[in-house]
């Protein structure tokens, strides 16, 4: 046998909060080695004695045999001794608060198997107990204050823990060894519920009569891990359309929590991936294919999806269990305009104006993390399902995406939308959960809390601040950061989308980016959003772009399509009579409305000239009486694509003019125009305008790389969202033999815009001190 040695063995990743150290005791008393094992800011440290092969072994098991919810980074050996340390046993010794923070925070999970079990069993002392929880499972980063993360450092500092807990806590063997949330029904959390005449009930009270007043076809607002939540029944088209009326939410689609994967079965349709997703410690929002007649239309009208989850708390399943449901809306709890209530105090002021009932708790929320949104494409030319999130939260914030180059210290404040904030270290840069619009003080307040919790959580000191373009933004106008010293970097929007695809694929040199969203800010003052860019994070050149659209009335025209309608339509036909003539849902507007329209574009009245693609599927989905008003952001091009019904084959497409350096959308508008005319059926005209902007997209990139010799092709924006899209420009110029990258780990819309923000600010800084690019 070989000779002893001690090592010392570093282990980085997400490995506290997560059963790891308890993982390495057990796995070291198996080998019979001696020594201890702690957390310190930097993650897992580990001192072993034993056998040479003993040990080779050992750090391999570290990794290889690493519990459910660790991410292990990397296992380095810092040093290794001859001989057995004096150590006659294997010890968890108590965790050093020293040194740079490079530990990862856990995020938030579901609630295991084995707390489940428990939670059903009359014989178990924590039999129904609705925050049940272990070293598994349970809250992680929406009650961290610091780190490393130990109770005291939680919102659970407050609880202190009973005999019997505190016990387990201390037990290297139990499952809740140093499950910082560990409780019970005798020390921990309670649930209580408030209705709307003041009263308050608590505990096994509060749960049924919340399961009562769902039954009964009302509203409850339910505080769940990150924040609220507002529940109705799902099957109960009455109560939808209540929760419709109360929230001024009367088209976007909900989302809904299903009891089991049963459950999930029966309404939609899933493949083994989407079941994986689905029932991963994430518990993501899924969104999967719904199954005809199965919940009421009310619920996502117009749309072929349904926004799918699964209990991700133990009252969740309780509630589920105790009403008789089996699916439940389960929406974001927050008035129109504002982020989730995540405080007592704030769900009990605002919420009663939506809600009958409010069940909560006494946990503290330190940070608000929404629901994540995510979905899985099948192709048969993909080498397996493709995952696109559309908004990154709970479950997988605040991991961080790894770059494999190191850093300079920034932190990116992201653009106006869908906000997410983003801070370097090393080679990792770690994106924060889904913020919002930056429309009110409450949503930037929290905006600019999430980046001071998180530079606080790992030590971060960033040197600059990194902005948007655009001057109106709320972020790059003020300049209110979190106290980087150095001057404002600002980066423009589409190089930022570009970037972020690049970075998350760890890509570098010169690519083609492809970048389609509503609007960003451009170099020239413009308005841009169909653009073909050319370059890498050092700087981009403008290729070529869609042809310019006035927006009526500016950002109104957002909210009112038939605006851009009108201008497109006039633009290709010539006049608003003729135009009209083309597309009866242009009549149904009144005529002196129509004639001021057509002036105010003529005359360039409020009507600011935009090269946006998502613009221009709201101008067809308005012509073709889609959607002439949106409830909310690309109703009408999320409609339009719903049209498709998640059927991926393309049709013989119209053309778009290539004759000047512009793409040239008018010939399409003619054609769409003629087939509407013949009556060609809506989802057809749907499918032949889809497969016109791939085969465009595949012509323009082949044209540019003629002229720069570049074969890869990097495809982002919020117009990717659109599957349709994402997949064929995927496979079609894959086909053509292009390199070509999407988002996996980011949105490809604006929720992932802080990640390329933050690179390109870095290439500036880097090769502003010197320092090789």
């Amino acid at each position: 046998m070989t000779e002893q040695a001690t090592w010392q063995i570093r282990v980085t990743g997400v490995v506290q909060g997560v059963g790891y150290r308890p993982f390495v005791y057990k796995l070291a008393r198996e080998r019979q080695l001696a020594g201890w094992v702690r957390n310190d800011p930097e993650g897992v440290l580990i001192e072993a004695s034993g056998f040479e092969s003993v040990l080779r072994l050992f750090s391999e098991e570290l990794a290889s045999k690493a519990p459910e919810l660790a991410r292990v980074d990397s296992v380095v050996t810092l040093g290794r001794s001859a001989g057995r340390s004096e150590a006659t046993g294997f010890d968890i010794v108590h965790s050093e608060h020293t040194g740079a923070k490079v530990a990862l925070v856990p995020a938030d999970t579901h609630v295991c198997a084995d707390c489940l079990a428990e939670l059903r069993d009359p014989a178990d002392h924590r039999y129904r107990y609705p925050f049940i929880n272990c070293t598994n499972c349970g809250p992680r980063y929406s009650i961290i204050r610091a780190l490393p993360y130990d109770r005291s450092q939680t919102t659970m500092h407050s609880f202190v823990m009973c005999e019997r807990c505190d016990r387990e806590y201390r037990d290297p063997m139990s499952r809740r060894f140093h499950a910082q949330p560990n409780a019970c029904a005798d020390c921990g959390p309670r649930l209580f519920l408030a209705d709307r005449q003041g009263t308050v009930i608590e505990g096994e009270d509060a749960l049924r009569r919340c399961a009562r007043e769902l039954t009964a076809g009302r509203v409850a607002a339910i505080k769940s891990v990150g924040g609220f939540h507002l529940a109705v029944d799902a099957r109960n088209a009455e109560s939808v359309a209540l929760l419709r009326e109360r929230k001024r939410r009367d088209s976007k689609p909900f989302a809904v929590m299903v009891r089991d994967l049963a459950t999930a079965h029966r309404i939609v349709e899933l493949s083994a991936a989407e079941e994986a997703v689905l029932s991963s410690p994430a518990r993501p929002i899924l969104l999967a294919r719904k199954r005809s007649g199965t919940v009421p239309e009310n619920v996502a009208p117009r749309n072929p999806n349904l926004g799918l989850m699964l209990p991700s708390a133990p009252h969740h399943h309780l509630l589920l269990d105790e009403s008789g449901l089996d699916t439940v809306v389960m929406t974001s709890g927050n008035l129109s305009g504002y982020p989730i209530a995540y405080r007592n105090q704030d769900a009990l002021g605002q919420l009663f104006e939506i809600a009958d009932v409010i069940l909560y708790h006494d946990r503290e929320i330190e940070i608000r993390v929404d629901d994540s949104v995510v979905r899985l494409s099948a192709h048969p030319e993909l080498d397996g399902p493709l995952l696109t999130f559309l908004r990154r939260a709970r479950g997988y914030a605040p991991y961080p995406v790894e770059v494999g180059r190191p850093l300079t210290p920034l932190v990116a404040y992201g653009a106006e939308l869908k906000t997410t904030v983003a801070l370097s270290a090393g080679s990792r840069v770690f994106l924060s959960q889904h913020i919002g619009d930056l429309k009110n003080d409450e949503t930037f307040a929290s905006h600019r809390k999430t980046a001071a919790h998180l530079a606080s959580l790992y030590d971060l000191r960033p040197a600059a601040g990194v902005y948007d373009m655009h001057p109106q933004f709320r972020t790059s106008s003020s300049h209110e950061g979190i106290g980087e010293p150095g001057e404002p970097v600002f980066v423009q929007h589409h190089h930022a989308h570009m970037a972020a695809c690049m970075a998350e694929n760890r890509l570098t040199g010169q690519a083609i980016g492809v970048v389609f969203d509503g609007a960003g800010y451009g170099t020239d003052g413009a308005i841009w959003g169909g653009e073909f860019l050319v370059g890498g994070f050092d700087k981009v050149e403008r290729a070529t772009h869609l042809r310019r659209l006035a927006l009526i009335g500016g950002d109104r025209a957002v909210h009112e399509p038939i605006r851009t309608a009108v201008s497109v339509a006039v633009d290709t036909f010539g006049d608003i009579d003729t135009a009209v003539k083309a597309f009866p849902a242009l009549g149904r507007l009144e005529q002196e409305r129509r004639q001021v329209y057509s002036t105010m574009r003529a005359r360039g009245i409020n009507s600011p000239e935009v090269s946006s693609m998502g613009r221009l599927f709201d101008a067809v989905a308005a012509l073709l009486d889609i959607c002439s008003y949106a409830e909310y952001e690309a109703q009408g091009p999320i409609e339009l694509e719903g049209l498709l019904e998640r059927n991926l084959d393309m049709a013989d497409g119209y053309e778009f003019d290539y004759t000047t350096t512009e793409v040239d959308f008018r010939p399409v508008i003619r054609a769409i125009a003629e087939d509407l005319a013949a009556d060609l059926p809506l989802p057809e005209i749907s499918r032949r305008f889809h497969s016109s902007v791939v085969t465009m997209v595949r012509r323009r990139c082949h044209d540019i790389s003629r002229r720069t010799g570049i074969r890869r092709v990097v495809l982002s924006g919020g117009v990717f969202l659109n599957e349709f899209l994402q997949i064929n420009c995927l496979t079609t110029l894959t086909r053509d033999d292009f390199e070509v990258h999407t988002h996996r780990q980011v949105p490809p819309n604006d929720g992932g815009l802080a990640l390329g923000q933050l690179l390109v600010a870095d290439y500036r800084h880097t090769i502003g001190n010197g320092r090789p690019g």
